[in-house]
C-alpha cells in the first residue's frame, strides 16, 4: 500500500514538472555531447600534433648543426618575431610579401567577416587606433547585421517557403505538414548543392593546394560562422585576379549565409520541430486562464466588500420601517 502510494505520488510529480526533466536531460544530454567531441578530437588530432612537434624539432636541431655560427637563443627570438607577425597576417617569406592585407578588397573581406562573425583570424588590426574602430564597427555592424540578415530572410521565406507550401496544400490537398517536410529537404539539398558542392568545386580548381575535401569543408566553416582560419582563399602569392577573387569571396559569405538562415528558419516552421522544442521550454499561461483568475479574484473581493454594506441597509431598513407616533390616539392597540 505504502509502495503504490509512493509511486502514484513520484509519477505525479514527475509528470507536473515534465519540462524541467526534458530540460534537465538536455543539458546532461549537452554536456555528454561537448565531452564525446573533446574525447574524439583529442584522440584523432593529438598524435598528428605529436608527429609535428618531433618533424619541428628535427628541422631547428639540423638547422642549427648547419649553421653553427647562429646560437639557439638568437634562431629562438627570430621565430618568435616571425610567429608574432604571422598571427597578425603578415609573412616574412619572400613570395608573401607581394599581397598586402589592408588593401581595399581585404579590408573589405575583413569586414565582412567581422560583421557575420565568421571571424578567420589571418588578419587582424595592427594599431591602437585600428583594434579601438574594429571595437566600435563590431558593436554597431553586428546588431546591424542581426537586423539586415532578419528583414532579409522574413521577405525571402515568404516566396521561398510559406506560398509554394499552401499552394500545393489548397491545389493538391495534401497533408500540409508532408508538403513541409518534403520542401523542406529539397530546399536543404539545393542549398548544399549550389553552396557547398559547386563552390568546393570551384575552390578545389582556383587554390592550388585545396583538395574537393579541403575546400567542402572551407566553405561549411565559413557559412556555419566556426571560421577557424585554417583556410583562406585568395592568400596565395600567385593569385589571380585577387582584388576580384576577394570580392566574389565576400559576395558568396553574404549570400550563403542568408541562403543558411532561411533553411534554417524553413526546418525550425515544421510542425514536428515546434512540437519537440515546446517539451524544453516552460509553459506559458495562458491569457484566458490570467483573466479567469483576475475575475474571480475580483468577484471575491468584492463580495467580501459588499456584506458590510448589506448587514448596515438592512439595520437601516429596519429602523426605518418602524412608524413614528404623533398621538396616543394613533396606536392601534389603544384604537
Amino acid at each position: 500500500m505504502l509502495q503504490s502510494l509512493a509511486s502514484n505520488s513520484c509519477v505525479r510529480l514527475i509528470q507536473s514538472h515534465k519540462s524541467t526533466w526534458y530540460f534537465v536531460s538536455l543539458v546532461l544530454g549537452y554536456l555528454l555531447y561537448l565531452i564525446f567531441g573533446a574525447v574524439v578530437f583529442s584522440s584523432v588530432e593529438l598524435p598528428y600534433e605529436d608527429v609535428l612537434r618531433q618533424d619541428l624539432r628535427a628541422i631547428k636541431k639540423q638547422f642549427l648543426m648547419d649553421n653553427k655560427c647562429l646560437s639557439e637563443e638568437s634562431l629562438e627570438r627570430f621565430l618568435k618575431k616571425a610567429l608574432e607577425a604571422s598571427n597578425y597576417g603578415v609573412s616574412i617569406l619572400n613570395n608573401a610579401s607581394v599581397n598586402w592585407n589592408w588593401d581595399f578588397t581585404s579590408a573589405l573581406f575583413f569586414a565582412s567577416t567581422v560583421l557575420s562573425t565568421t571571424g578567420y583570424g589571418h588578419t587582424a588590426p595592427l594599431s591602437d587606433g585600428g583594434k579601438a574602430f574594429c571595437i566600435i564597427y563590431s558593436v554597431i555592424g553586428i546588431p546591424f547585421t542581426l537586423l539586415f540578415l532578419t528583414a532579409v530572410v522574413q521577405r525571402i521565406m515568404v516566396f521561398s517557403t510559406r506560398r509554394p507550401i499552401n499552394y500545393i496544400h489548397t491545389r493538391w490537398g495534401l497533408s500540409k505538414p508532408l508538403v513541409a517536410i518534403v520542401h523542406a529537404t529539397l530546399l536543404a539539398m539545393l542549398a548544399v548543392s549550389c553552396f557547398f558542392l559547386i563552390p568546393a568545386a570551384i575552390f578545389s580548381a582556383l587554390e592550388e593546394n585545396w583538395n574537393f575535401l579541403e575546400s567542402f569543408y572551407f566553405c561549411f566553416i565559413s557559412l556555419s560562422t566556426i571560421g577557424l582560419g585554417d583556410y583562406v582563399p585568395g592568400e596565395a602569392a600567385n593569385q589571380k585576379f585577387r582584388e576580384l577573387y576577394k570580392v566574389g569571396i565576400t559576395v558568396y559569405l553574404i549570400l550563403g549565409l542568408i541562403v543558411m538562415l532561411v533553411v534554417l528558419e524553413t526546418f525550425c516552421e515544421l510542425q514536428q520541430l515546434k512540437q519537440l522544442r515546446k517539451m524544453f521550454y516552460l509553459k506559458k499561461e495562458k491569457p484566458q486562464d490570467r483573466l479567469a483568475i483576475v475575475e474571480h479574484d475580483h468577484l471575491s473581493f468584492t463580495t467580501v466588500s459588499n456584506r458590510p454594506s448589506v448587514h448596515s441597509e438592512d439595520k437601516t431598513q429596519t429602523f426605518v420601517s418602524v412608524q413614528t407616533l404623533g398621538s396616543p390616539n394613533d396606536d392601534p392597540l389603544i384604537q
